[in-house]
């Protein structure tokens, strides 16, 4: 953990320090005071805070699945139409979060067969189970073309792409990439497979091993540098694992798995989610984060848990590689439905101020839309409360990541960052989790404030500084901010406030 550096923490109650001359508070802090709701309260000095890491530009990013994009589904799951990319108001909305990576992968990859021309097969050929047509991989490069997103990929590794010995064949790689640069279009990052310490479950041959993923991963090491110079790799892209987890049966160790491959990553990379979806069976080892009835500052556990483990995995096989965690929600398979609702909110804004202080490069949000954790809605494409969150961080937070300094209050959460496009600015995000009682900030120079809250934590849809946030015609709303005098903040009960501070004349931020 980072060491915070100490500033005034406002230890004083309140009236002292009225006494003292030292507040100015408003009326709505003098009201809240009587009513003993002002809770724990502290200073921030944003002129002073100084930066402690750097995160990628594209830092908070998103994934689409390869079975949303094909329209197939896992056995025993209705079936959908494949996700139209070419929807202008689909566009529009992921075009707000950009720059991004935008990762084309997921279980369904490692199976899906894409043909040599035009001709799409009705029905996949032995050792696939589904079909990517070339018109919906256009589709997919012409809007990453049209968002600002670089595209990552992972490849198909089932029985289909196999010759009579079972040894992987670079040929539906080979075509992808091809493809794309026959568009004008280029697979930015590449995985070798998704998740192959779950390479079983993910449609590998039976008794896939990881002498075997070495070797294949060999192939198409060598394959990449042949057919896409510049091409970055990543992996190995696991799952659930953690001290004292256990995996499922068959599932290969990732230190195994990297030993086995040797070098020859660019960027490492993991997964992680908070909890298990009933739409999938639980990965062991997933991170648990109890009944998710409330906010709680307890979320960040699984995602430090994951981290601590995957970057000593990292320092020991791949030392100096950006760390990358690539595919994370609230649950996999879809998530959970708490994941449309502000309560996951606080976890997915939390995970990203953590992560970034940590120095973790990009996290993809796992996906832009469908299932429950979608960012947008299936069919509608009306923003999810996680969504207005992604887009504030997207506006306010830059890459500059700087140390609060405030010490850790319970119920409290805050970070800060360089304010995007703001020489000298700082952006701040503060996260009450307390259901009950307020949080008051002090500041010493007038900010700009953008907070989220919403009639209770399991709403479906937020308020931005009391106005309630939806689409006008199809079209993001005017996304407005609220003055805030220098002087005493209150932050309401179980609310997430991003505060712009323009005129904070930081140092680390010119």
């Amino acid at each position: 953990m980072i060491a915070r550096r100490k500033l005034l923490a406002c230890a004083l109650p309140l009236l002292a320090a009225l006494a003292l001359g030292a507040c100015q508070p408003s009326g709505l802090a003098l009201a809240l005071l009587a009513q003993n709701r002002l809770g724990t309260w502290v200073s921030l000095a944003p002129q002073e805070m100084p930066a402690i890491g750097r995160v990628d530009e594209r830092f908070q990013s998103y994934n689409i699945g390869m079975r949303e994009l094909t329209g197939t589904a896992p056995a025993g799951q209705p079936q959908r139409p494949p996700l139209d990319l070419g929807d202008a108001r689909l566009r529009r909305l992921a075009a707000a979060l950009g720059p991004a990576y935008l990762r084309v992968s997921g279980p369904g990859a490692n199976s899906t067969y894409f043909p040599p021309g035009d001709s799409t097969p009705a029905s996949p050929p032995a050792g696939f189970d589904a079909v990517l047509s070339r018109r919906q991989w256009l589709g997919l490069v012409e809007f990453a073309r049209a968002v600002d997103g670089r595209i990552v990929a992972s490849f198909a590794i089932s029985a289909g792409t196999r010759d009579a010995r079972g040894v992987w064949t670079p040929e539906q790689a080979r075509r992808l990439i091809d493809y794309s640069a026959s568009l004008g279009g280029r697979i930015a990052v590449a995985e070798f497979m998704h998740e192959p310490n779950l390479a079983r479950q993910g449609g590998a041959p039976a008794g896939y091993d990881a002498a075997a993923y070495g070797r294949d991963f060999r192939i198409f090491r060598t394959f990449a540098a042949e057919a896409a110079p510049g091409l970055s790799i990543m992996g190995p892209g696991s799952l659930g694992e953690s001290e004292g987890g256990a995996l499922p049966p068959g599932s290969i160790p990732s230190a195994d798995l990297l030993a086995a491959a040797g070098a020859g990553l660019d960027l490492f990379s993991y997964h992680q989610y908070a909890t298990v979806s009933p739409r999938c069976p639980a990965p062991a080892g997933a991170g648990q984060r109890g009944s998710g009835e409330e906010p709680s500052t307890e979320w960040p556990e699984s995602p430090e848990r994951s981290l601590a483990f995957y970057r000593q995995l990292r320092d020991r096989f791949a030392p100096g590689r950006p760390l990358w965690l690539s595919a994370t929600a609230d649950a996999p398979c879809g998530g959970t439905p708490r994941a449309a609702t502000f309560l996951d909110t606080f976890r997915y804004l939390d995970q990203l101020g953590h992560l970034a202080r940590e120095g973790v490069q990009v996290v993809m949000h796992d996906g832009l839309i469908g299932g429950d954790s979608g960012l947008l809605e299936e069919g509608t494409s009306a923003p999810r409360p996680d969504y207005w969150g992604a887009l504030l961080w997207r506006r306010l937070m830059g890459s500059t990541v700087l140390d609060p300094g405030a010490p850790d209050q319970p119920g409290l959460l805050l970070y800060a960052h360089c304010l995007r496009g703001t020489p000298g600015g700082v952006a701040i995000l503060a996260i009450n989790t307390d259901r009950e009682r307020g949080r008051t900030l002090g500041l010493p120079v007038a900010a700009e404030r953008y907070s989220l809250a919403a009639d209770g934590p399991e709403s479906h849809s937020v308020r931005l500084n009391g106005k309630p946030l939806a689409l006008v015609d199809g079209a993001l709303p005017a996304i407005g901010s609220a003055a805030a005098p220098a002087g005493y903040l209150l932050l309401e009960p179980a609310s997430i406030s991003f505060l712009a501070v323009p005129e904070a004349g930081n140092g680390a931020c010119r």
